[in-house]
């Protein structure tokens, strides 16, 4: 399979939530038949959803060229926020890690393993301001430029906290 670009949004709130986002940026860029391409600084936010006593959230996104079809991709992300303690209890709750596949090429699917582009990418700062600090010139299918997205979405509670490195 020819290689696509595809966009990792991740946050944690628990367990050292910047060492957590820092080990998924290590993890991802040592998948089978993925290149790793860049990754967005780290922003802190409040929670949006789930219970309201959480902890602030730390998020960024990185980006892939993989061979991997987006069921094989979205598993090794399954795989990755289990070996780093994802536990999943109460939804949208608080977590070690959370990947979600946002952006799978120019790919459009709706089924009920899988969405894409993510459902919620266009109406969260904690997901457009890094994807737009990785891809400024990004279209998402379905929904238009990022760089309009951006503009329609106040960043609110996002603080930017350092470069990824």
């Amino acid at each position: 399979m020819h290689p696509v670009r595809a966009y990792i949004g991740m946050g944690s709130n628990l367990q050292n939530p910047v060492a957590q986002v820092r080990q998924a940026f290590q993890a991802l860029a040592g998948l089978p038949a993925s290149r790793f391409i860049a990754c967005s600084p780290l922003y802190r936010t409040a929670p949006v959803s789930g219970p309201p006593d959480q902890p602030d959230y730390v998020n960024a996104v990185a980006a892939l060229d993989t061979a991997l079809s987006p069921d094989e991709l979205l598993t090794a992300l399954q795989r990755i926020e289990t070996s780093q303690g994802r536990v999943r209890t109460v939804r949208w709750g608080p977590r070690t890690l959370d990947l979600d596949l946002l952006l799978y090429d120019a790919l459009q699917r709706d089924d009920s393993r899988l969405t894409l582009p993510h459902p919620r990418l266009h109406e969260r700062a904690f997901v457009l301001y890094p994807l737009y600090d990785i891809a400024p010139d990004l279209t998402i299918p379905g929904r238009g430029p990022l760089i309009e997205l951006r503009k329609n979405c106040p960043p609110l509670s996002l603080i930017r906290l350092d470069s990824p490195n």
